[in-house]
């Protein structure tokens, strides 16, 4: 069990005391994260970090994320793995440990280290004896489902209990299935089992944490994948109480580090397919459209299926597929429209780039057409020379390092986790659609010698709503993701946006936008807080930037001017703090209008608009509110 997916690592004793160098770049870290490393070097780089951060001046990573992990075991051992996950991520880790046993007493207590803190996440970390302790072999069906019953519940209150105290997002740690079998195969007909028990309550916390917006990290996923022995040590529980062995560290800490980089945003969005002997076997420009090993009747055939079949379901979850390959296009094309065993086609590629360039520059096409940053892409290549180059030459793109043989390539590139999510909304299911859609748009939008003319034949229509719980999940997921069309790159939860719908001084507007090409889905969102002064300050304003270009900007002004004014206010002022990401939308105020108000210490301008004065300018999108 190891990092498979990513390169071994090069000239590891220098590149490692490199970073004990005053002025090491966090960059340098980064790209040391982003190797295969083992317990050992996993600990090293740790140990780096810390010393770094330790006399780091101003400006060293960004702002650090506080995680807390409460636990009922010892996770000392685990802390430099999570945090070096996230390093492989670009997030700045801090941890907090509880102390042994004193989780709850560290939750309920408002002087203790955990309040201190100040977590940003807290991660509850059960280890299987302590929460099955109520179950034995002599208990009934009755008892044994009672004392599960009262497991969950004394979980659930401490969930409740933490999101009170904390207001912060709450993950919990799934059961290992460490305990032994007494009946074996048929385990389920012992009620007392600890092992069936065990099953029965990762249901249950599953059922649970949907109910109380809790999210899940699944340990009993890992074990089923990786295996028991290879997560758990029984030598090293007894001595130490490690549930997790250190072996396992650097999986754990990377498997934990996704969801809390997918729920700021940071998981890929965009999965960029190689051809030749990736997506089929052999080279078709040589082999013709016959000789190629693809599909049913052999094993090889049936190996490049299967990542067909992978990035085919990817997609239905909401992955943007595209497709750069060293190719003649019609010979390309030809395989997709033609080969009877071909799973993906045309129609599933957002952007399709055949021709003789270097990979690195048409995986800048890619992004420059989807209008995403080049940091959402996932590359994909049997060929070593083109993965060492796309990192040499585009270090923020993911290039998976694929195995030798073919029936691996599926394999690996689920076992990365780039894609890792949260939650799917209907607006991702149709993202595939709604980026071939941009990708058609862009296209007419740069031929097109009459833009007026062709943007009013689109008839576009933007769909107002305020916030509603139906949209919920996308609301979050969108304020999360956006980073460059993002006015304050605000986060949020679900806890945090339901009480922006209650608070009746606060604006809360979702947009859709329909053509006549397609639905885009939920496109943008602005958030406002009416003042005492006649105000309407806007929190936040982002959107897709796959609408750019259309005038949205404008309509969305429309509907939000229309409804600060229906609260009372006289004017809005537009907040724009600068991030590293989106330095395309500094002069969005300006270009709707607003005059600038001046700026504070943070470099956060402030930007007015006489409510009195305005004239709605929507172009040629018609707005409908709901």
């Amino acid at each position: 069990m190891h990092l498979s997916w990513l390169p071994e690592p090069r000239d590891w004793t220098r590149n490692l005391a490199a970073l004990g160098a005053p002025d090491a770049p966090w960059a340098a870290f980064v790209r040391l994260a982003e190797t295969r490393l083992d317990a050992l070097k996993t600990n090293q780089l740790d140990r780096a970090l810390q010393k770094r951060l330790a006399h780091a001046s101003e400006g060293f990573g960004p702002p650090p994320m506080r995680l807390a992990v409460l636990a009922s075991s010892t996770v000392s051992h685990l802390l430099p793995a999570i945090r070096v996950g996230a390093l492989r991520r670009g997030i700045r880790l801090a941890t907090y440990e509880a102390p042994y046993g004193s989780y709850l007493q560290d939750v309920l207590d408002e002087a203790s280290g955990l309040h201190a803190f100040r977590p940003d996440e807290i991660l509850f970390a059960f280890d299987t004896p302590h929460v099955t302790r109520g179950i034995d072999p002599t208990s009934d069906a009755a008892s044994a489902g009672a004392a599960r019953a009262a497991a969950l519940a004394a979980m659930r209150d401490l969930w409740r209990q933490a999101r009170t105290r904390f207001r912060c997002p709450i993950l919990q740690q799934t059961l290992l299935p460490t305990a032994l079998p007494l009946l074996g195969a048929n385990e389920h007909a012992l009620p007392g089992s600890r092992a069936r028990a065990t099953v029965l309550l990762n249901a249950e916390i599953r059922e649970a944490a949907v109910e109380d917006g809790v999210e899940v990290f699944a340990l009993d996923d890992m074990a089923a994948r990786y295996g028991v022995a290879a997560l758990h040590d029984p030598v090293w529980w007894l001595r130490a109480k490690h549930a997790v062995s250190a072996a396992a560290a650097p999986i754990y800490g990377d498997r934990l580090s996704r969801l809390l980089a997918a729920r700021k945003g940071l998981s890929r969005k965009c999965l960029v397919l190689d051809l030749d002997n990736t997506l089929w076997g052999g080279v078709v420009g040589d082999d013709g459209l016959a000789g190629l090993a693809l599909g049913q009747g052999s094993a090889e055939g049936e190996a490049y299926l299967s990542l067909q079949a992978h990035a085919r379901d990817l997609a239905a979850r909401g992955v943007i597929l595209a497709v750069v390959s060293k190719n003649d296009e019609a010979n390309a094309f030809e395989v997709f429209e033609r080969h009877p065993e071909m799973l993906l086609r045309r129609g599933d590629i957002a952007v399709f780039l055949a021709n003789w360039d270097d990979k690195a520059r048409n995986l800048r096409r890619v992004a420059a057409t989807l209008n995403i940053g080049l940091e959402s892409l996932v590359f994909v290549d049997d060929n070593p020379f083109e993965r060492e180059l796309v990192r040499a030459e585009l270090p923020m793109v993911a290039v998976p390092e694929l195995p030798e043989d073919p029936s691996g390539y599926a394999p690996c590139l689920a076992e990365a986790g780039y894609f890792e999510a949260l939650a799917v909304t209907d607006e991702d299911r149709a993202r595939g659609r709604h980026y071939a859609a941009h990708a058609v748009h862009r296209s007419a939008l740069a031929d097109a010698a009459d833009l007026p003319a062709y943007l009013a034949g689109l008839d576009m229509r933007l769909v107002a709503a305020p916030f509603d719980r139906i949209g919920l999940a996308r609301i979050v997921q969108l304020t999360n993701k956006t980073n460059q069309f993002n006015l304050t790159t605000r986060r949020t939860t679900e806890d945090e946006t339901l009480a922006l719908m209650a608070d009746g001084d606060v604006l809360c507007r979702q947009f859709r936008l329909v053509d006549r090409l397609a639905d885009n889905g939920m496109i943008g969102l602005v958030v406002g807080r009416l003042t005492g002064t006649g105000d309407c300050v806007i929190e936040s304003w982002l959107m897709s930037c796959r609408v750019l270009g259309r005038g949205v900007e404008a309509a969305m002004l429309a509907v939000v001017a229309q409804a600060a004014a229906g609260m009372g206010a006289n004017r809005l002022i537009g907040l724009y703090r600068p991030s590293a990401k989106n330095g395309m939308v500094q002069g969005h105020y300006a270009g709707l209008g607003f005059a600038q108000l001046g700026s504070d210490a943070d470099g956060i301008t402030r930007h007015g608009l006489d409510l009195s004065a305005y004239v709605p300018q929507p172009g040629s999108i018609r707005i409908e509110n709901l």
